[in-house]
């Protein structure tokens, strides 16, 4: 397989064609603009969303915190599916037809009568971007050059943060003069762009930058006839293989679980500390998106980044940011609560942008739907399974001491990352910049 992985690397177009800028790379920006389209309105309607149930309908809490999950279902379900018909098909395609569901589902939830319709459009949603994420990281795998990938990344990350922070904002904003069923109908409105915007790309001949094995159309044809199921069952022996994916892969869901396990918590932590300063929680989320910005516009100038640097750096940064929210106290000016924000933006970005590049680089063209979609099926049962765990948590230990024992647990996991890169990912830990390692597959 090392010969396979080394041929792939050679043999695809984003290897042979290599433009002096990304921004020239008209495939890649066409995707790019689509992208930072779909993402701003999801982020957009959010907002809304929970307006929608908390306020206008008055649901009951249960039905609220159904949201998220309702939202984490289809990945659990269908990631890896996903990922393997994003290697078999055309990925244009299924990024088209997603946005058209997408579009007529937001719509479909502006005429939502009660929680019990929108939860399963919600769920039905996600599901869509399920299939999305994986089409979209291959194709781009495929039409970017391959010393342009690392700015790729960082770009998408970059408009993903951005999102977070402007899109709330706006949506507030929305919400303020008008009224939740706007802001969702944008967010209809912007997918439907989005699909507009990719249009022209439906015709992208994807067979040839697809044939990625010896490079022989005979291999090609033989990896068409394969089914579902070996192509599925390739895609975890690939990675079970691959030191540099599996480490990346359980690395990440460990440093995963500990955010997500207070993620939903901040507003439990600054209602104890601090019960009179509602708006705290804005200027966190505010200062984390900021800092996440920060980062990947740093990154950004960089042409690459140290495995263990940018995974156990980024986790270390946000358990430091979470561990000193524990410490917080009602006399701390609230000014420390935008600096630790800050931090764990910054190790957000950091950590979120190397996960994605080091996916990219570490793995074929030929597999990277499948791997995608495993690593979203992953990311979905920690999403589900770490904001559980973490309630219970705060109802035995309380807020403050959580933060501190969940900080210091994702201090210590980033810290591992940097001492065991060499383990990890066979690079030495002296070493600042990113060393390709072909592992035997």
């Amino acid at each position: 397989m090392n010969t396979v992985s080394n041929e792939s690397h050679r043999s695809s177009p984003s290897s042979k064609v290599s433009s002096t800028s990304l921004w020239t790379n008209f495939r890649f920006m066409r995707m790019f603009i689509a992208y930072a389209l779909a993402t701003f309105g999801d982020w957009f309607d959010a907002l809304a969303i929970q307006v929608l149930v908390a306020y206008r309908w008055g649901a009951d809490p249960l039905i609220i915190a159904l949201i998220p999950v309702c939202m984490a279902v289809p990945g659990i379900l269908l990631s890896s599916v996903a990922g393997t018909l994003a290697d078999r098909l055309h990925k244009v395609k299924i990024m088209l037809l997603c946005d058209v569901i997408t579009v007529a589902l937001t719509i479909a939830i502006l005429f939502a009568p009660s929680a019990a319709w929108l939860l399963p459009l919600l769920a039905l949603r996600a599901m869509m971007g399920v299939f999305h994420i994986p089409a979209q990281q291959a194709l781009t795998r495929q039409v970017v050059a391959e010393e342009h990938l690392f700015q790729a990344s960082s770009l998408n990350g970059f408009v993903g943060q951005c999102s977070k922070v402007a899109g709330p904002l706006l949506g507030a904003v929305i919400l303020a003069v008008f009224s939740p069923q706007i802001c969702i109908m944008i967010n209809a409105c912007t997918r439907l762009i989005s699909g507009l915007v990719l249009w022209p790309l439906r015709r992208l001949n994807e067979k040839a930058e697809h044939s990625v094995g010896d490079g022989t159309l005979d291999q090609q044809s033989q990896r068409e006839s394969e089914s579902m199921l070996k192509q599925w069952t390739q895609g975890w022996r690939f990675i079970r293989n691959s030191r540099a994916i599996l480490s990346t892969l359980l690395f990440g869901c460990f440093g995963l679980m500990a955010i997500l396990m207070i993620d939903y918590q901040f507003v439990t932590l600054f209602r104890s500390i601090k019960p009179g300063n509602e708006a705290l929680i804005g200027w966190l989320g505010s200062s984390a998106g900021a800092g996440a910005v920060i980062m990947i516009l740093l990154l950004n100038r960089l042409p690459r980044i140290g495995y263990g640097w940018g995974l156990g750096g980024g986790f270390l940064l946000i358990g430091t940011g979470i561990a000193a929210l524990g410490w917080v106290t009602p006399l701390t000016p609230d000014v420390w609560i935008i600096v630790w924000g800050l931090c764990i933006g910054l190790g957000n970005g950091l950590s979120m942008v190397t996960l994605n590049y080091l996916l990219q680089k570490e793995t074929p063209p030929a597999f990277v739907g499948r791997v995608f979609g495993i690593q979203n099926s992953m990311s979905s049962v920690v999403l589900v399974v770490a904001p559980l765990v973490g309630g219970a948590l705060i109802r035995l230990t309380g807020p403050s001491l959580t933060f501190q024992f969940i900080g210091i647990a994702t201090l210590v996991i980033g810290l591992a990352g940097i001492v065991l890169q060499r383990i990890l990912w066979g690079v030495r830990a002296s070493h600042g910049t990113v060393r390709q390692e072909h592992m035997s597959h």
